[in-house]
């Protein structure tokens, strides 16, 4: 019950899912009383009912009915190489489980237009969908929804009570970091993504933890929008402040507009200062001098999502996994020892 007037959150197939430990589909043949469901099974089901109040919707009765083989994929449209190779990889791990995957990509990342987008959706019958969020305000828009589907959401923070997948950005940006560290840098400046981007915040979060068990100094780090434009402005603005020995950027098209800002200055990469980027994008390695950096192995990504998709589908009583694969560093010729 809630109290001080503050409002109950209403429960949803999910949590029902989640409190007897089986899936949303065998909680839904319960709501339907249909057969195949051992009696225990329907005993902890109907008691997690009761415990939580549900109030079944429409959609969540009809759930176990809905077979289109078609998979329903929000994303905010954003250009940046790592979203769209998780869309791309996703794509493709779903044409191989033999699904089509119907894509929305909302103009803006309002709450009332991811809900119409995810509507439009359910509307096409999907069986699932899979929300692509960069963001922190578009994974907690969709929390709450009684979506009548699973939601998979590609996150790199655990947030709500959607399932997730990641690729650990956290301890990438403390692998990137250590490396600057066991080659002798001390002053390592970070030019981080936009706040609220939970990729960017998990990046940084890693930098300053990794410098702080060193007992080194935390600079302020400097707020880019993914974009080289943005990393040359940083570089000069940093530049003009003295000249760091060491930079770890939060994506690789920073680092590109780093190093432009490096050249003006007539400041060479690494034997002036050691840059270390983020994403191992196809044109890291073609860099001048080429890009140390982090690759995220996003067709595992892919597979991923469309996996924990396929497990939420089936008909068993158990949670779908929650893989969390780390970056790899790739060493190139930007860095080099203090």
């Amino acid at each position: 019950m809630s109290t001080g007037g503050e409002r109950a959150r209403v429960a949803t197939i999910f949590d029902v899912a989640r409190l007897a430990g089986v899936s949303h589909q065998t909680v839904s043949r319960v709501l339907n009383d249909l057969p195949n469901v051992r009696p225990a099974t329907r005993q902890r089901v109907e008691q997690a009912i009761r415990q939580l109040r549900y109030v079944p919707s429409q959609a969540a009765r009809a759930l176990v009915t809905r077979r289109s083989r078609t998979i329903g994929l929000v994303s905010t449209g954003l250009p940046d190489f790592g979203p769209s190779s998780v869309v791309l990889h996703l794509g493709e791990a779903a044409s191989d489980a033999k699904y089509a995957v119907i894509t929305v990509s909302p103009a803006d990342r309002e709450a009332a237009s991811l809900r119409s987008a995810a509507e439009m959706l359910i509307r096409q019958n999907v069986e699932a969908i899979v929300l692509v969020a960069a963001e922190r305000s578009t994974f907690d828009a969709f929390d709450g929804w009684e979506l009548g589907v699973p939601l998979v959401v590609v996150a790199s923070e655990e947030r709500g009570r959607a399932h997730r997948v990641t690729l650990d950005q956290y301890e990438g940006a403390r692998i990137a970091v250590g490396h600057l560290l066991e080659l002798g840098h001390r002053d390592i400046r970070h030019i981080a993504g936009p706040p609220g981007s939970m990729d960017a915040e998990e990046r940084m979060r890693g930098w300053r933890d990794r410098l702080t068990e060193e007992g080194l100094h935390v600079p302020d780090p400097r707020f880019g929008d993914w974009s080289p434009e943005s990393g040359y402005q940083i570089g000069k603005a940093l530049l003009a402040a003295g000249r760091p020995e060491a930079i770890f950027v939060s994506n690789d098209q920073m680092a590109l507009g780093l190093y432009h800002a490096l050249d003006e200055a007539s400041l060479r990469v690494p034997d002036d200062v050691s840059v270390v980027g983020f994403d191992d994008i196809p044109e890291a390695g073609h860099f001048r001098p080429p890009l140390t950096t982090m690759r995220q192995d996003f067709e595992a990504l892919g597979r991923d999502a469309m996996s924990a998709v396929l497990v939420m589908l089936q008909d068993e009583e158990s949670d779908a996994p929650v893989p969390s694969r780390v970056p790899e560093l790739i060493v190139r010729s930007s860095t080099r020892k203090a």
